[in-house]
């Protein structure tokens, strides 16, 4: 039989992406890259004018639950991960820690930091925080150490359904606009040119911290663990 291509290495489980090797600049860079994502919503919540659609909604549970913002990300993605069981997914370590970590340095960015007057700094915080989260998803994408909550769910949900993974992604960002919306979150240009300018500026840096790994295959160092349907 012709020897089986190795599945992809975010598809892979836990032990199998730490198998991957090369954890002493995998784990520093997911870490800093968590951390930049998490100031970069930060300093969108300072700038004021207007936020990402997950973090539209995560400003507005604040508004009716008493935590704070970065409280209602960490809330938020392990609620989606709980999502992720009945779609069999299967997370990575950089999945946890993106749960956490983000949260964990947007609030206390948010303690370091009080909200400018003026437009002008204003909109130098909406657009370093949308060139940090640029930065910062690069980082730890590269890491390949799992992926974040939603992105989970957002490929979880197209494997189930068949559509694609724009059309998912579109209907995940504007449900949570919404209902962010709704709460009385805050949205505005920087929601905008978060959408239009994310993507290019993570694909930009991609390069520059791509790590290359040896990702197991499924009849070698993935065997023993579960197949995924």
């Amino acid at each position: 039989m012709p020897a089986r291509e190795p599945r992809p290495l975010a598809d892979l489980g836990f032990v199998a992406q730490l198998r991957a090797g090369r954890l002493g600049r995998r784990l520093p860079q997911l870490l800093v890259g968590l951390v930049f994502f998490g100031v970069s919503l930060a300093l969108m919540v300072r700038g004021d004018l207007g936020l990402a659609p997950w973090d539209v909604m995560h400003l507005g549970i604040t508004k009716y639950v008493p935590i704070t913002f970065g409280q209602a990300v960490v809330g938020m993605s392990f609620l989606v991960l709980l999502a992720w069981i009945p779609l069999r997914e299967r997370p990575g370590l950089g999945t946890i820690a993106n749960a956490v970590v983000v949260g964990l340095a947007a609030d206390a960015t948010l303690a370091l930091t009080e909200a400018p007057h003026g437009l002008l700094p204003r909109t130098l915080l909406m657009l370093g925080g949308v060139l940090l989260c640029g930065l910062g998803s690069a980082l730890y994408i590269c890491a390949q150490l799992g992926r974040v909550p939603r992105d989970g769910l957002m490929t979880a949900l197209s494997r189930r359904t068949g559509r694609s993974l724009r059309l998912v992604r579109t209907a995940l960002e504007l449900t949570a606009l919404g209902a962010g919306l709704l709460l009385g979150g805050s949205a505005g240009v920087g929601t905008v040119l978060y959408a239009l300018a994310l993507g290019p500026l993570t694909q930009l840096w991609l390069p520059a911290f791509t790590v290359e790994l040896t990702a197991p295959t499924a009849m070698g160092d993935d065997a023993g663990l579960s197949p995924r349907g």
